[in-house]
């Protein structure tokens, strides 16, 4: 079995747990290749049985990875997503950081989700992308996310105009901070915070939803995922955030932006004892009385 490594960044806190994954996936007599930054930054804690491989990018990602290991928090594995995309490589999050919606093993649930991985007792969770064309390239050959694209305000703390159009026809205009299109995956992040539903994964489907609209009665929209919705920007100001997921652009309001259903999908490793269910009620509290 061959696992890649990824990490981003990590406190000397993390170390120990670092360390501890490391010898439990040689233990087990699998492969390891390493993101090269972060094996840069680890190596002088690790005493590895083998020589690494490195990687720096999806170029030279082994195609035969059996997996890619996010250690981190959600924003780390939403970085894997421009290693593995149109790829056939499934991500596993392992939780370093706080809340942890797709990184959902916990440290101390480590151990029996790498046993689970060698038993093949897993299950893989296709999820949807959004994908982004635009009037000029953008996102460096990688227009895709997993959980949102968005259009923001840059310079000024005036309102946005976003006229929206679903398959060419015209939808709504938003006078707003911004606006969110999330896919199910991404209903649990900004578009959450911004009053969005929950949705389950599996939904076809999209979320439009406001950042502090203008008009009270704004309301967020669950759209099927086989439209196409473009968009068109006004402003006091010529520039415009465009994001996905953790990545931004600057745009301007002559640049045409549409969003619609990525061509592929990516998999999730899920250990079989855990769910979605499971982990929204731990992360939203759900059913638990906090009075007590």
């Amino acid at each position: 079995m061959l696992v890649a490594l990824y990490n981003r960044t990590f406190e000397e806190q993390d170390i120990p747990t670092l360390q501890r994954i490391v010898a439990m996936l040689e233990s087990h007599n699998i492969q390891l290749v390493f993101y090269k930054e972060f094996h840069e930054r680890i190596s002088p804690h690790l005493n590895l049985k083998n020589p690494p491989r490195l990687f720096a990018g999806k170029a030279d990602l082994p195609p035969n990875t059996d997996m890619l290991f996010s250690l981190g928090g959600d924003g780390t594995l939403l970085d894997t997503i421009s290693f593995v995309g149109g790829g056939s490589i499934p991500l596993i999050g392992i939780n370093l950081g706080r809340l942890g919606f797709l990184a959902a093993i916990p440290e101390e649930e480590v151990e029996a989700a790498i046993q689970s991985l060698v038993r093949g007792s897993y299950t893989l969770e296709k999820r949807t992308l959004i994908h982004l064309d635009s009037s000029i390239p953008l996102f460096d050959g990688a227009p895709y996310a997993l959980n949102e694209f968005t259009i923001h305000r840059k310079d000024s703390s005036s309102m946005i105009k976003i006229h929206t159009y679903l398959n060419g026809e015209f939808m709504n205009t938003y006078w707003a901070d911004g606006l969110v299109v999330a896919t199910p995956t991404g209903s649990t992040g900004y578009s959450l915070s911004c009053g969005g539903p929950v949705v389950f994964p599996q939904t076809s489907s999209f979320i439009i939803t406001a950042v502090a609209p203008h008009n009270l009665n704004t309301r967020p929209v669950v759209v099927p995922d086989d439209n196409v919705i473009s968009f068109e920007v006004e402003g006091r100001t010529e520039q415009f955030l465009c994001t996905l997921d953790s990545r931004t652009e600057i745009i301007t309001s002559g640049v045409q932006l549409a969003v619609k259903k990525e061509s592929f999908t990516i998999s999730l490793v899920r250990p079989d004892e855990h769910n979605f269910l499971n982990t929204i009620r731990q992360k939203l509290y759900w059913g638990v009385d906090k009075r007590n």
